[in-house]
């Protein structure tokens, strides 16, 4: 699919991929410090952590990113990779760089329903 809309999302994609470069590049926040209070080396190790969470994601979300300008280079941008169909352009206006139709992507994520019926209310404790 190479449209005049699929030349905005290549747009908006390369916009993000450039953002999520630009994060990837600050490495600052996983430098290890060092400090005599162990208690600061336990926030500061923490900080550190979550901030690795963080890269990886980022760095995953670009290689997602990548891979949705590549499809758009070769033609088979918004077609879904699990049932081949046209992913609606609602779902890739909220996330352009999707392999997956709405339908696909739920069969594929986790759900702690998936086999079993949703309760009808979720009991909540009084405050």
């Amino acid at each position: 699919m190479y449209t005049p809309t699929a030349e905005r999302y290549k747009t908006a994609l390369e916009a993000k991929a450039a953002e999520l470069s630009r994060t990837l590049s600050n490495r600052n926040l996983i430098a290890i410090e060092h400090t005599p209070e162990e208690c600061e080396q336990m926030v500061l190790a923490a900080q550190r952590e979550m901030a690795l969470v963080a890269l990886d994601r980022d760095s995953r979300l670009l290689r997602e990113v990548n891979a949705a300008l590549a499809r758009i280079a070769d033609g088979s941008y918004g077609i879904c990779e699990n049932c081949e169909e046209q992913i609606k352009p609602k779902r890739l206006e909220a996330v352009p760089w999707t392999r997956y139709c709405v339908e696909c992507q739920e069969q594929m994520d986790p759900s702690p329903y998936r086999g079993a019926a949703r309760p009808a209310f979720v009991l909540r404790p009084a405050a």
